[in-house]
C-alpha cells in the first residue's frame, strides 16, 4: 500500500507469519482493517491505523 501521508512511499506489511504481523479483517461492506497500528520509523515516520477502510491517525511528534 502507498503511505496515506502523501509521501509517496510503498508501505510493504508482512500477514503471513513472524514477527511482526499484521492481520488483515474484511468487513461485511469491503473496507479493510488492519492490525496492529502501522509506524514508519523512517522517512515521514507516520503512525496510524486503518479501520474499515479509514485512516486514524496517531499523535506525531510534529504535533504539540
Amino acid at each position: 500500500m502507498l503511505c496515506p501521508c502523501g509521501c509517496g512511499e510503498e508501505i510493504q506489511l508482512n500477514t503471513v507469519g513472524g514477527h511482526p504481523r499484521w492481520s488483515v479483517e474484511v468487513e461485511i461492506d469491503g473496507t479493510v482493517t488492519l492490525a496492529p497500528s502501522v509506524w514508519r520509523k523512517a522517512g515521514c515516520e507516520s503512525h496510524f491505523f486503518l479501520r474499515s477502510g479509514a485512516i486514524q491517525w496517531c499523535s506525531s511528534r510534529l504535533e504539540g
